[in-house]
């Protein structure tokens, strides 16, 4: 299963790989150089369906949850002050997504959605510490059930260059379905409150809508 945001790009890329395929037969008389061309070519078609698949992950909700947004691995867990929504201090866990990962980017909890914002900006590494607050990016806070409102950016990487947001400002929105995609190479950061315990560790490889990132604390603590 692709993601939609890739079809004009598969079928561009399919169209191409067979026209190089077949003209390289008729065009090259050197045969190395012909079959080089013609797995060069369908090398990059596989990199590109590979890069937008879509697998589905069937997602029970669960208030008392958050689940990884994206697929990835996680790079930032800290204490932080969050200036653009909350302007208070928050939790946050980032997860750095490679151009190997799955690039979709899914709800990490249900409820509904009370801010929506694209910013436009550089195209800094994913993992570069301003990448949060100067890259092209999007911040989406979601009003849950449980865990009040919590936030996640997405972030441009180097490589790309254009984030999809579904999000909309009143919307209803479930965990684990899709909430937008980013291409090629970027990073999701989550806002969290500080009484949200975490349950993942830094360089823990986590996969969207599957791994629980935090829960609510008991009262021990």
């Amino acid at each position: 299963m692709f993601h939609k945001e890739g079809q004009t790009i598969i079928l561009i890329t399919f169209f191409i790989t067979v026209g190089i395929v077949i003209a390289s037969q008729f065009l090259i008389d050197i045969y190395w150089l012909r079959i080089l061309l013609q797995l060069a070519a369908l090398v990059i078609l596989v990199l590109i369906l590979q890069f937008f698949r879509n697998p589905k992950r069937l997602v029970t909700p669960d208030f008392d949850e958050i689940l990884a947004p994206v697929d990835g691995k996680v790079v930032v867990i800290e204490e932080v002050e969050e200036t653009e929504y909350f302007k208070e201090k928050k939790k946050q866990v980032s997860i750095f997504m490679s151009p190997l990962n799955v690039h979709v980017t899914r709800y990490a909890s249900s409820g509904t959605i009370t801010y929506s914002k694209y910013h436009p900006g550089k195209y800094l590494v994913a993992w570069h510490p301003k990448s949060s607050t100067e890259n092209e990016r999007t911040t989406v806070v979601i009003r849950t059930p449980k865990f009040g409102e919590i936030l996640y950016r997405q972030i441009a990487g180097a490589l790309a260059r254009r984030i999809v947001n579904y999000a909309e400002e009143g919307e209803q929105v479930t965990q684990g379905e899709d909430a937008g995609f980013i291409k090629f190479g970027s990073r999701v950061d989550l806002f969290l409150p500080l009484d949200a315990k975490i349950t993942v560790d830094l360089n823990q490889k986590v996969v969207g809508a599957k791994t629980c990132i935090a829960t609510l604390k008991n009262e021990d603590g």
